[in-house]
C-alpha cells in the first residue's frame, strides 16, 4: 500500500460560531410585501414581517440548565423561513401565578402567542389552567381526546393511569391539535383579533406538529408566506467573507430591491437573498440564486436546508456506489451523519470507530508497523484506515478521520491539539488531508466532519460529470 500525502490546509481562521451577517439591516426591519395583504375572503390581513411572535418556553427545566432551550431556535427558524420575525422570547416557571403573568403581558402586546410545555398529567403541569383563567374561558372534557390517549397506551402494551385524563380537558372555544407522537394534544385559540398556540414540551411532539398543523393554519389565514420568504444558497469550502466578495458584483448590479444574508456554520456559509419590499418577485430571486450557484462552482453545495451528508447520499445514490467510514477522535459523528439520512442503508455500508492501535489493525487490518513508524495520527494512518474501512466494508468510497480533537490529549510528533487528518478512499484513488482546528473538541470534531463529507461531495462531483483527475493528484499518485 502507497500512502500518499496531497494537501495540507489550516483553518485557524475560519468562523467557529454560527452567526447571521446582515448586508443590509433592512432585511429585518421593512415591511414585508411578498404577500397579499388580503386573503381570499377579501379582508385585509398583516403582512408576516408586521405581525407581532412572542414565544413562552415554560419548565423549571430550562432555567435549571439542565434541558436546552432548543424550541426557541427551532420555532425562530421555522418562522423566519416563513417572513415572520420572532420579536420575543421569555422562558418562565412552572408556577401557575408566574405562567398567568406572563401570558397576560405577552397577549396583550402580541398578535400570536405560542407556548411550549406545561400540557402533561402531572402536579407541575400548570400551562392550560393558568391560560384558560386569563382568556377567561372554560376547559371542557373532550372524549376524543381521551380515546387518543387509551389508544396510545394500549398500543404500547402499558396501563393508563387516572391522572392522563387531564390531559383531556380543552379551551371551550379552541380547536385540538393531535399529537401522533405523544399523549398531550395542542391547542389552538382565537380571540381578541389574536392567535394562541400551545404546544408539548418534547421536541419529537412539538416539531412536526409545529411544520404538519400550526405552520399551515398560519399561513392560511396570512400571518405566513405560503412559501419560504427567501432563497437560500449553501456553500462550503469558502469562507464568509470570501463568498460575500464573490458574488459582491452580482449583488451589486440587482440594486438595493435586494436584501442578502451571510450564516457561517462551522466549515460551512449560507447564503440568503431576499426581497422584503416585494419588488423583486419570487422568479427573480431565483434567477439571482442561480448566478451566484454558477459562479461558485464546487463551493455551490445546494438550495435550501440539505445537510452535506444529505447532498453526498444523493450523489452516492445517483452513480449507485457504497459508501464506508473508519473514526477515532470523532467518535461516530461522521458515521451518525450519514444514519440520519432516510435509507442509509441503500449507500452506507457501515462504520467503524477505532480509538486504540489494536482495533485498527483487527478490525481495519492496518499494518501495525505503520502504526509504530508513522503515528496512529498521521496522513499514513489515515489513508490506511480509509483503504481497510473500503476493503472490509466491501465500498467504492470510504472516509477516515484520526487527529487530536481536544481536552485530555496533548498532541504529538509535531501535531497540536486540533490536528486532525481525513482520508478519502476512491475508485480513483486515496488521498489525505491534514486539517488545524484551534477551538473547543466538539468544535474540531464537527468541522473535521464537514471537511469530510466536502471532500467526498467535491469527488463524487467530480465523478459524475467524468472529469479528468486534477494534475497534482495525478503526480501524488505516480
Amino acid at each position: 500500500m502507497t500512502t500518499q500525502r496531497i494537501e495540507k490546509s489550516v483553518g485557524s481562521r475560519d468562523v467557529t460560531k454560527r452567526r447571521w451577517h446582515f448586508r443590509r439591516i433592512r432585511l429585518i426591519s421593512a415591511p414585508a410585501s411578498m404577500v397579499s395583504a388580503q386573503n381570499s375572503d377579501g379582508v385585509p390581513r398583516p403582512a408576516p414581517l408586521s405581525v407581532r411572535y412572542e414565544l413562552l418556553t415554560l419548565g423549571d427545566e430550562l432555567l435549571l440548565g439542565l434541558t436546552a432551550n432548543g424550541h426557541l431556535t427551532f420555532i425562530g427558524a421555522q418562522l423566519g423561513r416563513r417572513g415572520a420575525l420572532l420579536q420575543r422570547n421569555v422562558t418562565i416557571t412552572d408556577e401557575a401565578d408566574a405562567i398567568a403573568a406572563q401570558f397576560r403581558e405577552s397577549w396583550a402586546r402580541a398578535d400570536v402567542v405560542i407556548t411550549t410545555g406545561g400540557l402533561g398529567p402531572t402536579c407541575d403541569d400548570r400551562t392550560r389552567e393558568a391560560v384558560a383563567e386569563v382568556l377567561g374561558q372554560k376547559l371542557v372534557y373532550h372524549p376524543e381526546t381521551e380515546q387518543a390517549i387509551s389508544e396510545r397506551f394500549s398500543r404500547l402494551g402499558r396501563k393508563m393511569t387516572a391522572n392522563n385524563l387531564k390531559q383531556a380537558y380543552v379551551f371551550e372555544r379552541g380547536e385540538v391539535l393531535a399529537n401522533a407522537n405523544g399523549t398531550a394534544p395542542g391547542l389552538w385559540v382565537e380571540q381578541d383579533g389574536k392567535v394562541l398556540v400551545m404546544l408539548p414540551g418534547p421536541p419529537n411532539e412539538l416539531q412536526p406538529m409545529f411544520i404538519d398543523q400550526v405552520v399551515p393554519r398560519l399561513a392560511a389565514r396570512g400571518l405566513l408566506l405560503d412559501r419560504e420568504a427567501y432563497v437560500q444558497l449553501r456553500t462550503a469550502g469558502i469562507g464568509e467573507s470570501a463568498l460575500e466578495t464573490k458574488l459582491q458584483p452580482i449583488f451589486d448590479r440587482v440594486g438595493d430591491a435586494l436584501s442578502v444574508a451571510f450564516c457561517a456554520h462551522q466549515g460551512a456559509v449560507d447564503c440568503r437573498v431576499s426581497s422584503p419590499s416585494g419588488r423583486l418577485s419570487q422568479a427573480q430571486l431565483e434567477a439571482i440564486a442561480g448566478e451566484c450557484a454558477q459562479l461558485l462552482g464546487d463551493d455551490f453545495v445546494g438550495y435550501g436546508h440539505d445537510s452535506l451528508a444529505r447532498v453526498c447520499a444523493e450523489l452516492l445514490r445517483a452513480q449507485e456506489k457504497r459508501l464506508a467510514v473508519a473514526e477515532t477522535a470523532t467518535g461516530g459523528l461522521l458515521a451518525h451523519a450519514f444514519n440520519e439520512v432516510c435509507g442509509a442503508c441503500k449507500f452506507f455500508a457501515g462504520g467503524v470507530v477505532c480509538c486504540t492501535n489494536d482495533s485498527k489493525t483487527q478490525l481495519l487490518d492496518v499494518p501495525e508497523c505503520l502504526l509504530l513508524q508513522h503515528g496512529a495520527v498521521s496522513d499514513e494512518a489515515a489513508v490506511a484506515m480509509a483503504t481497510g474501512a473500503a476493503e472490509t466494508l466491501s465500498s467504492d468510497y470510504a472516509l477516515a478521520v484520526t487527529g487530536f480533537a481536544g481536552a485530555a490529549e496533548t498532541g504529538a510528533n509535531g501535531n497540536p491539539v486540533g490536528t486532525m487528518f481525513v482520508a478519502l478512499f476512491s475508485p480513483a484513488g486515496v488521498w489525505s488531508k491534514k486539517l488545524s482546528y484551534p477551538g473547543p473538541r466538539a468544535t474540531v470534531k464537527v468541522r473535521a466532519v464537514n471537511a469530510a463529507l466536502d471532500w467526498l461531495r467535491r469527488e463524487l462531483l467530480r465523478a459524475q460529470r467524468g472529469a479528468a483527475l486534477p494534475e497534482r493528484r495525478l503526480s501524488a499518485m505516480q
